[in-house]
């Protein structure tokens, strides 16, 4: 059987020219080897990805024979499907015993793959130094514990989805492989605590990423990580639903994450007010910090954590429903904030401003991005108080406050001194050309993004602004817009020798006369968006797609 003979002197009757990568494939009735294309990956070692029905024990066969002549395979992808014959732990050892070279090796959806196959892969690939795995049903702590032990360069392993791996293999993990530098576990029902607290406290100086998501841990982790996290700089928790207020408090107050930079939390009740203040007291060098799905945050919680982690620059809070506009616009302000990005995304809890006896909020000297998306509640009262408090901002994203318009807008467009570059205003659906006029005017110099997707109110005298005020323009979304072949025509003439982007979806009323327009567009675009405009033909669409050759086009 040629899988069970597979050595890494196998003999190969192929020759290559110089600089050409190879692809084999073998023909089982003859044994007959086909060369195609591969590509090179890092350092010089090939690089192989194979998925779906092509995933085979045969393929891999194909690759082993191939690579080993031509200096060794250094990345293997292998995506399984429920089609047989699928792969199976031969074709694994066929890799394994012709790759020594092989760094890193992923394996999604393969079920008949188990710990034989990673038995090989730790006898032969002592140069690994990624591996994933992902659905595999077969592999266990075993094949997990003889990786960690015959491979001590591993420094990134992801497992995800995989039921009979748990404390033991992940305690090898830690034991044996001191170089680690990032641990991704998903959806694993029998990591407990053990593995996890094993994993983080096994005297790894370099772990510096972990992402720890539907998890049955409890608050005995999080203490470990709080303790023991010395070089942890990006920490991801999510789906920790058995890790409560406490959990996160002491992991704060433990004050062994002072390396941490970046913090993402979605779906963990423990998070509350309380615990979200200990964090930012006790991660002194955090940057980033994500709060998604989070119930029980307030605005008391979410103030106190700005005020406590003062380096924060970039904060994300999304479906965060017991904060409101007091709470939101207090944490982003202050002299205390070095907030550069803010993104205010589904928090149902925000409610507009009833009069204008607004309170008195200090500005946001540092901040220049920010996006409030989805936030029906979010309005006229309180976007007069952010252009007020937002004087430099350069990127603002509004998309789906549908209830926002021109007279409420265009003074925090007056407001942004330092000038615009990205727009997005997509399912604002009250806006008119009387807005984008305004934007033209103000900042057409520096726009570089213009978004108004579902804008039905603006028309082609939209277009003529930006065309006639916008140089720098790179990509402008005017989908299920009233936009028109006159229109299309007045960007064509205008100055836009920048613009790469152009969508008109669904733009019922743009037709097969533009497209004399559009092919002049259509030497500087690299990607034009033509789906659901039913007046333009699929000849013309076509016709276009020749034409516009280094321009992807979706019709």
């Amino acid at each position: 059987m040629i899988l069970c003979s597979i050595r890494i002197t196998a003999p190969s009757e192929t020759h290559f020219q110089d600089g050409k990568s190879d692809r084999m494939n073998v023909d089982t009735s003859s044994n007959r080897v086909e060369c195609v294309a591969t590509d090179y990956g890092l350092d010089g070692y090939l690089t192989r990805c194979v998925e779906g029905k092509k995933a085979t024990d045969v393929r891999l066969a194909a690759i082993a024979v191939a690579t080993s002549t031509r200096g060794g395979l250094g990345k293997l992808s292998i995506r399984g499907s429920s089609s047989p014959p699928g792969v199976t732990n031969n074709g694994l050892s066929a890799i394994a015993h012709c790759c020594p070279s092989l760094r890193a090796l992923s394996l999604w959806n393969l079920h008949s793959v188990g710990d034989e196959g990673l038995h090989e892969i730790s006898r032969n690939c002592h140069s690994l130094v990624k591996l994933d795995v992902s659905e595999c049903s077969s592999i266990s702590n075993d094949g997990l514990a003889a990786i960690a032990k015959s491979c001590p360069n591993l420094a990134s392993i992801t497992i995800e989805s995989c039921p009979r791996i748990g404390n033991e293999g992940l305690q090898a993990i830690g034991r044996y492989c001191p170089n680690l530098h990032s641990v991704t576990i998903k959806d694993c029902p029998l990591v407990g605590d053990q593995g996890v607290s094993g994993l983080v406290s096994s005297g790894c100086s370099v772990l510096s990423k972990v992402k720890l998501q539907g998890l049955g841990i409890s608050d005995y982790s999080l203490a470990v990580i709080g303790r023991c996290g010395n070089a942890i700089s990006c920490l991801v928790l999510a789906g920790l639903h058995n890790v409560s207020q406490k959990g996160f408090w002491v992991m704060g107050n433990a004050l062994g994450l002072r390396m941490l930079s970046t913090l993402m939390v979605t779906s963990c009740r423990g998070i509350t007010d309380l615990s979200l203040e200990a964090l930012g007291k006790g991660c002194p060098n955090l940057k980033h910090a994500s709060i998604r799905k989070c119930c029980f945050v307030s605005d008391h919680g979410i103030v106190a954590f700005s005020k406590a982690a003062r380096l924060l620059e970039n904060l994300v809070l999304e479906e965060c429903n017991r904060i409101t506009k007091i709470g939101f616009l207090n944490a982003i302000s202050g002299s205390y904030s070095k907030l550069k990005s803010v993104s205010l995304v589904k928090c149902m809890g925000i409610k507009d401003f009833d009069h204008m006896d607004f309170p008195t909020f200090s500005p946001c000297q540092y901040l220049r991005s920010l996006s409030i998306r989805s936030c029906p509640g979010f309005g006229s009262g309180s976007l007069a108080v952010v252009g007020k408090i937002c004087p430099k901002l350069h990127n603002l994203d509004l998309s789906g406050l549908s209830g926002i318009t021109d007279s409420c807008l265009i003074p925090l467009l007056e407001s942004c001194g330092s000038g615009l570059s990205k727009v997005n205003l997509s399912g604002c659906s009250s806006l008119s050309d009387e807005l984008v006029l305004a934007l033209a005017r103000l900042h057409g110099g520096m726009l570089e993004l213009v978004n108004l997707d579902g804008c039905k109110k603006i028309t082609d005298a939209s277009l003529v602004a930006l065309a006639d005020s916008c140089p720098l323009l790179n990509e402008l979304d005017v989908s299920r817009c009233t936009i028109t072949d006159s229109g299309v025509a007045a960007l064509a003439r205008g100055l836009q020798p920048n613009l790469q982007i152009l969508a008109l979806s669904g733009c019922a009323n743009v037709s097969d006369k533009s497209v004399p327009a559009l092919e002049k567009l259509g030497s500087k675009l690299v990607g034009l968006n033509l789906q659901h405009c039913p007046s333009i033909t699929s000849s013309k669409i076509d016709l276009l797609t020749e034409n516009l050759w280094r321009c992807d086009v979706l019709s």
